[in-house]
């Protein structure tokens, strides 16, 4: 440190010190007026009070106030008043038989679309507002989400967890409601030519609702196949960033094409649906299990389709 250097940055420190006394009331005082404004905003949306609703939905917290898997209330209030935009406002969104949804444990199994995953956060959007009681979804990210910086705590004190077998069976041991997407990256990357068509499901679902005892609701979103437009997945590029995909979206290149197009989102809860058997069967004999939940969700999105009458409304 060259000389007086010491002196100099406790002064400076003491300065910082100084400054940041004065400056601390005013952004609580400011932070405390944003809490109040969203606060306000989501009870005029949901016609009741909002931290009363809140308030209603069961949290084991521990001492340093978050959930064994790291979900913060404050953070998931502040998550949901901005999905509450999206959901009410911007998308829009019709929701149809949420009172399907059984309490206690349940699997929410559910088309994926949109290029980004949109689609999670207005599922929990409508259970959290439009769902009698008030429900907390879990989803199960990818793997590869939890090593981008930020993204991996936004999502953990949100209540997403990694989407590996353990974590399921804990969070439905403990009454979850969980969302999956058994189409995984394949089916939020598809070009526009495929939309609504649903790809491939994953076995791992059925075994672990078989296991747990879990009844699956079948859900159909329609509306995220149009918010981006890809017309291609670029497989080479996304290997090099080690990303599941990378589409091609022209939109990204116009002025405001980075949000979203408003599209008229449309919401299916469809009634519960329960499988016995051995969680350890035979592929073969899980996947006829697993077509009929894919059947289930494909005739569901065709039907949403053919109701609909226009993209935007």
């Amino acid at each position: 440190m060259p000389p007086g250097g010491y002196s100099h940055a406790v002064a400076s420190a003491n300065s910082l010190a100084r400054l940041t006394g004065r400056v601390s009331p005013w952004l609580r005082q400011v932070a405390g007026l944003a809490d109040r404004a969203l606060v306000a905003s989501m009870t005029d949306m949901l016609g009741e009070d909002f931290d009363a609703r809140i308030a209603r939905v069961p949290m084991t917290l521990g001492p340093s106030g978050v959930d064994p898997f790291g979900q913060d209330p404050e953070w998931t209030k502040h998550a949901l008043a901005c999905v509450a935009l999206l959901h009410r406002k911007y998308f829009r969104t019709d929701v149809f038989g949420a009172a399907n949804v059984p309490k206690g444990r349940v699997l929410l199994i559910a088309n994926h679309s949109g290029q980004v995953p949109i689609d999670a956060a207005i599922i929990a959007a409508a259970m959290f507002m439009d769902a009698e009681p008030p429900r907390f979804v879990r989803a199960m990210v990818e793997k590869w989400a939890q090593a981008l910086p930020f993204v991996s705590l936004l999502f953990s004190r949100v209540g997403q967890v990694v989407g590996v077998p353990d974590n399921a069976r804990r969070l439905l041991e403990r009454d979850e409601a969980l969302l999956v997407f058994p189409e995984g990256s394949r089916g939020i990357s598809k070009p526009y030519e495929d939309r609504y068509r649903l790809t491939d499901f994953g076995l791992g679902f059925m075994r672990l609702a078989i296991e747990t005892n879990t009844p699956i609701v079948p859900v159909a979103l329609i509306g995220a196949e149009e918010q981006y437009v890809s017309i291609a997945n670029l497989a080479s590029v996304a290997r090099l960033l080690r990303a599941p995909a990378f589409p091609l979206i022209p939109q990204l290149l116009l002025p405001g094409g980075q949000l979203p197009l408003p599209t008229k989102y449309r919401l299916y809860f469809g009634e519960p649906m329960t499988f016995d058997g051995d969680a350890d069967d035979d592929d073969a004999v899980i996947e006829e299990k697993v077509w009929l939940v894919k059947a289930t969700i494909q005739s569901m999105v065709n039907r949403g389709l053919k109701a609909r009458k226009h993209i935007f409304w």
